[in-house]
């Protein structure tokens, strides 16, 4: 073996060690190079004679191209390398399930929600809806709880400090009701209309659901949480109807014929005389038990006064309940804080 094919085989030795094509690079330097080991034969060829120069020149450049084509073929390998790592690091496995866009579905509570207003529609209820900033006129005052009333400690908590353009004091209002001044206000001017041109005066049926907020919070209570009010205003609406309403809602609402319904004698400021409602299943893991959910009674004069009729004409009855917590009976939860904490793996189950 001659110098030149040792010469060939040491640059081949460097190109195959070179594990970066910077590495590559710096081996071909030394062998191809301004400064590299053929470069410097070819510069060796001016010492030479003529004849000498020209078999010498001829064997050097045959060994510049052998060396040339390693490098080559090296590069090659190094790409050929780096394309393979991509590849394998970028691979798909085709074995694996397709990757979906997840679908969205509604909260129990607003399935719930949806649902009263349902069957409250089909009873010919309207949907009201208004401010969650109320004043305290319309949150307390209007609806026979003037101020210092004990029956407000429990509710006037959360205050905004500021007040509207007649100087009373915001709240985030603790009960859906003053939807129903509200709606009542609104519509006394068709029943003065009505009474006007002697035609039969037309009944306030409304249910207001909606976000409620009071100091309050455990496994069955919220600082935020949901009420739906009710409200049936006409010249010739008993207790009896209150009843029959309850009834039917319970009912359908929980899709059973098979549970009590109990009027329980209380007080609400708001209406006279008051009742708790309670239910009890005759089948399931709540079997016997009294459930307390809602309250109800005959709306008190003044506050018919206060929806701008009159309480010697107009008669009716109110009521109030919790939608979260019929969405706790429906479907079994325990804790009222699981709707509210944004746990996916609690919510998909109603999707």
């Amino acid at each position: 073996m001659n110098d030149l094919d040792q010469l060939v085989d040491a640059a081949r030795a460097d190109f195959d060690a070179a594990e970066t094509p910077a590495e590559l690079e710096n081996a071909k330097a030394r062998f191809l190079g301004k400064s590299g080991r053929v470069t410097e034969l070819l510069k060796g060829l001016a010492a030479l004679s003529a004849d000498d120069k020209k078999t010498r020149g001829a064997e050097i450049n045959q060994t510049k191209q052998r060396i040339e084509a390693a490098l080559t073929a090296r590069r090659q390998s190094l790409a050929d390398a780096e394309l393979q790592a991509q590849l394998k690091a970028e691979a798909l496995d085709v074995t694996l399930p397709g990757r979906q866009r997840g679908s969205g579905g509604l909260h129990p509570v607003s399935r719930t929600i949806e649902r009263i207003e349902g069957i409250f529609g089909s009873m010919g209820f309207d949907v009201a809806d208004g401010p969650e900033i109320e004043t305290d006129w319309m949150s307390f005052t209007a609806l026979n709880n003037p101020e210092n009333h004990p029956a407000r400690s429990m509710q006037d908590t959360f205050y905004v400090d500021m007040k509207d353009d007649e100087g009373r004091w915001l709240n985030l209002r603790p009960h859906t009701s003053p939807m129903q001044v509200r709606y009542a206000r609104a519509h006394a001017a068709r029943h003065a209309e009505a009474l006007a041109r002697g035609e039969a005066i037309p009944e306030i049926r409304v249910i207001a659901p909606g976000r409620t907020y009071r100091v309050d919070s455990d496994a069955t209570h919220s600082p935020m949480f949901h009420q739906c009010e009710g409200l049936w205003i006409g010249e010739n609406v008993s207790f009896k109807d209150l009843k029959a309403v309850f009834a039917d809602f319970f009912r359908h609402f929980f899709e059973t014929d098979d549970l009590t319904i109990r009027f329980r004698p209380s007080f609400f400021p708001f209406t006279e005389p008051s009742a708790e409602v309670d239910i009890a299943f005759a089948h399931g893991p709540l079997k016997g038990r009294w459930l307390e959910v809602a309250g109800s009674g005959q709306v008190h004069p003044n506050v018919v006064r206060n929806f701008g009729l009159d309480p010697e004409r107009y008669i009716g009855f109110a009521f109030g309940m919790g939608p979260d917590r019929l969405t706790m009976l429906r479907y079994g939860v325990n804790d009222l804080r699981l709707f509210f904490d944004g746990d996916l793996r609690f919510l998909s189950q109603f999707q």
